[in-house]
């Protein structure tokens, strides 16, 4: 994925729209080579060099994100909110003055990468396509390189003008998890009244309406209607087939399913109960 976020930062500095005002940053490659003295590109160059991935912190989360597939659950673990440091640093090649060519070729990067405090999509190169939420980019950071003479003479390098870049992406650490929709929530309230404690208890409970002639398999009926008779309550199935009643009295119920071009069924449910109890399959009119 650090692989895909080079690629997505070269896609970015040598995108024509992007770099049209730049003149000379439109003309240089991009390398991510480690910028010792004996790099030496052959035409002007911007280098980026990776030299620090962390996570952030400040952006880990517990809470796991669910997601729904037809009348499966996926529970998808918070990703790890990774940190990617590069150092840029650019390389011009020929012509007059090139301390002032170096000057603005760090200048033009810098105009550029500060216009995008998040990277487009469109940019977005591998497994960080549809990647959410957005790649923040923080062009140069605050602190920078702490010491950047030190860290010069780690690189065995002459000191050398430089900007950081730093972009968070999402890496998935722990497999998601898939399981059944929950269709029954039995919740409780207690309330103390003149005789003692007083309990309510609600149950809600949801399923699903499938179309039971010889189509693709599980094929769900939207708009049909379903009552629970003893209870007086009525709701429709969605798009995917699914409804679901907030609160039903706990006992058996007669609950029944009904849409346009399907015979109607009726059903004895215990509530609560389990999951695949609340299905209707119906069949098509003869």
């Amino acid at each position: 994925m650090i692989r895909d976020l080079s690629a997505t930062l070269e896609a970015v500095l040598t995108s024509p729209a992007l770099t049209a005002d730049f003149t000379e940053l439109q003309a240089a490659q991009v390398a991510f080579d480690r910028p010792t003295d004996t790099f030496a590109p052959a035409s002007t160059t911007i280098d980026l060099f990776l030299f620090d991935v962390r996570e952030n912190l400040a952006l880990r989360s517990s809470e796991p994100r669910l997601e729904r597939r037809g009348h499966e659950a996926v529970l998808r673990p918070a990703p790890r909110r990774i940190d990617c440091s590069y150092l840029v640093t650019a390389w011009p090649v020929g012509g007059a003055d090139l301390p002032l060519q170096e000057h603005r070729l760090l200048g033009q990067t810098l105009e550029l990468l500060g216009r995008l405090p998040s990277i487009p999509p469109a940019f977005l190169q591998g497994r960080l396509v549809g990647q959410t939420p957005p790649l923040p980019m923080v062009v140069p950071q605050l602190d920078g390189l702490k010491s950047p003479a030190e860290f010069w003479t780690a690189m065995g390098s002459r000191l050398r003008a430089s900007l950081t870049v730093t972009v968070t992406i999402s890496i998935p650490y722990a497999p998601d998890v898939s399981g059944p929709m929950v269709t029954t929530l039995r919740s409780s309230f207690g309330a103390r009244g003149p005789s003692g404690p007083v309990e309510e208890e609600w149950i809600a409970i949801g399923g699903r309406v499938l179309d039971a002639s010889g189509g693709p398999p599980g094929t769900p009926i939207a708009g049909a209607i379903v009552d629970v008779l003893d209870a007086g309550l009525r709701t429709t199935t969605d798009a995917l087939g699914q409804y679901r009643f907030e609160r039903v009295p706990a006992g058996n119920r007669t609950v029944r399913a009904v849409a346009a071009g399907f015979q109607p069924s009726t059903r004895v449910f215990p509530v609560p109960g389990p999951s695949e109890v609340y299905d209707f399959s119906l069949a098509p009119n003869p």
